[in-house]
């Protein structure tokens, strides 16, 4: 069992859309694929909860070092004429992240029950996303990490550009197009790294060892440090980092609820985690040259996602700025690894990596939430634009006083809210602090202002909640259903989520420091 669950948490997804299939012709075969989906993931949350509870943190495979494998590895020949190998192992890294994706696949197989449309398509995409991303968080072999990132392309594209709104076309082809123009750096880089490394390997934890003798120029460029900036350049798409970020709020407008929380929750966390995963620990002297430039970057990103975010009438993309602005934390935090004070790198390294998995709850849920008034209303305009095909509404509050009406509706979406403008209390405030805490012991000047996202949180949050509310609204079909048993069934584990990391962060923190600790002693090293 331990030595196969890793491969089972990747495959059992594609097994699931393999029964599919096999299940085509059935009676009421709609109803059987959606089964199926919900019995896969359920399957692969009951393994991930196995997994944390039978991982030690302390007993990984150590980044910096071949010997002393923990039990939850799995090293395979797979291609050996280019050594390239099935290589597949979790630390305490990518526990959050697994847990993060199991966790939120089988929430979203809830949240998307009502999808009628290619039903068959719809959630064998879904599968297939969910064994790309697993994939890319268990690989320590850079060729199928990249498989893996590249498995999870299609589907997002598909699922974007069919059961998404009016412009899921062009969202999708941008999504694609943008990903792919990533994807192609991320190759360079890879390709560069198996050559000049001198091993000719993809393993990452042997290329850890023997990337510090990279030596030589191209085109006049330190190879090294052009490595470093075809990776950066993948995963900040990915993230997305200021200025590679344009394709995100049309993608979270166009893309169906579910997907909103996949794109959110999981696959904007796969551009840090492949920044700590693999440029982290193979360039470091490149991560020291370029912190205050990647400094620069987080506060660009927290400033500008959340002015826009105060911008918007539509909630839904005022939701998907706020993850602008957010993953910039992650960046702070990730910046400060070059601090020469052992509690601020600390301090910042396990914020970056606890604000992954915070963000990635709450922006779930926020979406989660937004899914369910559109439903109901069937518009998502907080204030409706002035140029409105019903003129009577154009400028005037699209909803307004719901807290009457949708009482336990409205205590989610608070709770959503506090949780995303940082609350004490809450699992956001914890570790966007620790976040500052990190950039302030070396980045001073920028940390200030970057606290200035803190205040714009507020602003654009509880701008919102009160518009749509509280007082009274111009729009009088604004009489709807509080929500349901199905619907708390898919907030709830998040809310308790938010709720116990905040008051009480040590499980995650326990799970992520001694990872994060060996990250930080290689590149404290060179300083």
């Amino acid at each position: 069992m331990e030595s196969n669950i890793l491969s089972i948490l990747i495959f059992l997804p594609l097994i699931g859309a393999f029964g599919m299939f096999l299940a085509y012709g059935l009676k009421q075969n709609d109803i059987v694929y959606k089964y199926i989906a919900l019995f896969t993931t359920f399957i692969q949350l009951l393994l991930t909860g196995w997994l944390y509870f039978n991982f030690d943190p302390n007993l990984i495979l150590p980044i910096n070092n071949l010997s002393n494998p923990t039990t939850f590895v799995v090293q395979l020949p797979w291609i050996d004429n280019f050594n390239i190998q099935y290589f597949i192992g979790v630390d305490g890294l990518s526990m959050p992240l697994v847990m993060l994706t199991s966790l939120l696949m089988f929430i979203c197989i809830i949240a998307s029950w009502n999808i009628e449309k290619y039903v068959l398509a719809y959630f064998s995409l879904f599968l297939l996303l969910d064994t790309g991303m697993m994939g890319v968080f268990l690989s320590l072999d850079f060729f199928l990490f990249y498989i893996f990132w590249e498995v999870m392309l299609l589907p997002m594209y598909f699922l974007i550009g069919i059961w998404g709104g009016p412009e899921r076309k062009y969202a999708a082809i941008k999504f694609f197009l943008y990903t792919l123009f990533g994807s192609v750096f991320l190759l360079l880089g890879m390709i560069a790294l198996y050559f000049y490394s001198g091993i000719e390997s993809f393993n990452m934890i042997a290329l850890i060892k023997a990337a510090p003798t990279i030596t030589g120029e191209l085109w006049g460029f330190q190879v090294k440090y052009l490595i470093w900036l075809a990776l950066f350049i993948g995963f900040a798409i990915k993230v997305p980092i200021f200025p590679f970020h344009t394709w995100l709020p049309l993608a979270h407008v166009e893309a169906p609820t579910s997907i909103s929380v996949i794109l959110a929750g999981v696959l904007l966390k796969m551009g840090t985690y492949g920044l700590l995963r693999i440029s982290y620990p193979l360039l470091p002297s490149e991560v020291i040259a370029f912190s205050y430039t990647l400094a620069i970057l987080a506060v660009i990103n927290i400033i500008w996602g959340a002015t826009n975010a105060i911008a918007q009438r539509d909630l839904k993309k005022m939701v998907a700025y706020s993850s602008i602005s957010h993953m910039g934390y992650v960046l702070l935090g990730m910046a400060s690894v070059v601090s020469i004070s052992p509690s601020g790198n600390q301090a910042g390294m396990n914020g970056a990596v606890m604000q992954m998995f915070n963000h990635g709850v709450i922006t779930a849920m926020l979406f989660l939430l937004v899914g369910m008034i559109y439903d109901r209303a069937h518009h998502r305009w907080i204030v409706f634009p002035d140029d409105y095909d019903n003129s009577e509404l154009a400028g005037k509050l699209g909803f307004g006083g719901l807290s009457n009406t949708m009482p336990v509706y409205s205590g989610f979406v608070m709770i959503a809210f506090f949780a995303g403008l940082g609350l004490p209390g809450l699992s956001g405030f914890i570790s966007e602090a620790f976040c500052f805490i990190g950039g302030f012991s070396v980045f001073k000047f920028l940390t200030v202002i970057a606290t200035l996202g803190i205040l714009l949180n507020a602003v654009y949050f509880l701008r919102a909640y009160q518009r749509i509310f509280w007082g009274e609204s111009s729009n009088k079909d604004t009489n709807f259903s509080d929500i349901t048993l199905m619907e708390i069934i898919t907030v709830l584990p998040l809310t308790i989520l938010i709720i116990l990391f905040g008051v009480y962060p040590s499980p995650l923190i326990n799970i992520i420091e001694p990872a994060v600790q060996r990250i930080i002693d290689i590149i404290q090293i060179l300083l």
